[in-house]
């Protein structure tokens, strides 16, 4: 599963692929770019070499699309991990799916109710140590 997170309205938007190929990321791309062609569109991502192929990265400099890295361990740091989480516990926890089309059908049954009820994501970790100046040490 590929997921992107508008935080302007708060919808999750997702493909499932029997794959995780650097094709299969490249197609999300594009129907993102899709969805939003006359913005400039960033995109938080991990560390994941699927995101980081020439061939994504060519493609994303000549559409407008910047991807954005986060460090190596800090997929945390990305508002989309706490969507993924509940998506888990909502979707697949405590399920025995007997086949990935049950899977996908449960997610795919999740995702628009969580995104009728979803709303601009704005003001998280507010008062978090991380957000402040100060929070990283003094590198010389």
């Amino acid at each position: 599963m590929f997921g992107a997170l508008d935080l302007r309205t708060g919808q999750l938007y997702y493909r499932i692929r029997d794959r995780k190929r650097w094709t299969e990321f490249l197609a999300f791309l594009k129907s993102l770019r899709g969805r939003w062609q006359s913005q400039k569109l960033y995109l938080i991502c991990d560390n994941y070499s699927v995101h980081k192929r020439a061939e994504v990265r060519a493609w994303c400099a000549g559409n407008a699309v910047e991807l954005v890295f986060l460090p190596t361990y800090s997929s945390w740091l990305n508002r989309i991990e706490c969507e993924f989480a509940a998506l888990r516990y909502f979707a697949l926890n405590g399920t025995d799916h007997r086949s990935h089309d049950e899977q996908d059908d449960a997610i795919g049954t999740y995702v628009p109710w969580r995104n009728q009820h979803a709303g601009p994501v704005r003001d998280f970790a507010v008062g978090s140590k991380i957000r402040r100046p100060d929070y990283l040490p003094k590198v010389a």
